[in-house]
């Protein structure tokens, strides 16, 4: 299989999984709280992966520490934190079209960081980008406009460590398989996650509530499913095809978190469609003629 067709597979199937981990989270918080959820996630992942340590033990820890702490830090545990606090007072579909920056972030980080060059057409997809989000965020479906804007900025936050991660990835981490990379970042993370969520939560209590095995179980697939094996499998993408056309999966993100909202009775506005259409548009525009050389795995 061509190396162009596999990206698009992979883009593909991340974007319907990460699609699909806002209404996971959504089903954490009805037992958790928002502090929680994010830590039973990344302690989920950090124990699935434990094993793997077995294999994958042999790391220049020193050389790739800062693009592992990168990777551990920007791409799993403060994003988790911030998208879980923002989905106690806004709605799974709406965090889910947000997330869809992502990809604008990425341009404006590699641009500062790697000092990769940006046509003028880049810079009118981040606009456009940008005000997309505004709309987005003025028409969400609330009586509490003002904590929307709030709440939206911490997923906003989120999508802009996703970008450095991204980038730190493909600076730091080019040369190390995505497998040793995801354990050891999960490893330089899980344990304080977990230490955090037995010792400074109430975890120990709201297990023994009605409804926590269910809870456990959905959180369980998105640290799984969503996290540990998304992670390895996106950072080959990364490495693949460029950390602009990794983070593209946002194409298709915000299309499965709203058919997840409407099916579980999220009200959305028409304009946030509209304002989701200009998103994707600006990303379409930031990707427009751009040479991602897939084969060689450079980026734009």
């Amino acid at each position: 299989m061509r190396a162009k067709q596999l990206s698009w597979i992979i883009l593909i199937t991340l974007s319907l999984v990460w699609g699909s981990s806002f209404i996971l989270m959504k089903r954490g918080l009805e037992v958790f709280s928002s502090d929680e959820v994010a830590a039973i996630r990344i302690s989920i992942a950090f124990l699935f992966l434990l094993p793997f340590l077995l294999k994958y033990k042999k790391i220049d820890l020193k050389k790739y520490l800062v693009g592992l702490l990168c990777m551990g830090v920007f791409g799993n545990f403060i994003p988790a934190f911030l998208f879980t606090k923002a989905e106690t007072q806004i709605s799974s579909s709406l965090t889910g079209m947000l997330n869809a920056l992502t990809p604008l972030f990425t341009i404006l980080v590699a641009y500062v960081w790697l000092k990769t060059k940006s046509s003028a057409i880049k810079i009118i997809g981040v606009l456009l980008g940008f005000i997309g989000a505004l709309v987005l965020v003025y028409f969400s479906p609330s009586n509490q406009s003002n904590n929307n804007a709030i709440y939206s900025l911490l997923v906003v936050a989120a999508t802009l460590c996703y970008a450095i991660s991204i980038t730190g990835i493909k600076k730091y981490l080019s040369d190390i398989d995505s497998i040793t990379a995801t354990v050891w970042a999960f490893m330089l993370m899980g344990p304080p996650a977990l230490v955090y969520l037995l010792c400074f939560t109430d975890f120990t209590i709201h297990i023994n509530n009605t409804g926590a095995a269910s809870a456990i179980g959905y959180l369980s697939i998105l640290a799984i499913v969503g996290t540990a094996l998304s992670v390895i499998i996106y950072n080959n993408l990364i490495k693949l095809s460029g950390p602009v056309f990794a983070s593209s999966c946002t194409y298709l993100i915000p299309v499965v978190a709203i058919a997840w909202g409407l099916f579980d009775g999220e009200a959305i506005d028409p304009m946030q469609l509209v304002s989701i259409g200009i998103i994707i548009f600006s990303i379409y525009l930031i990707n427009y003629n751009t040479e991602n050389k897939i084969k060689g795995g450079g980026t734009s």
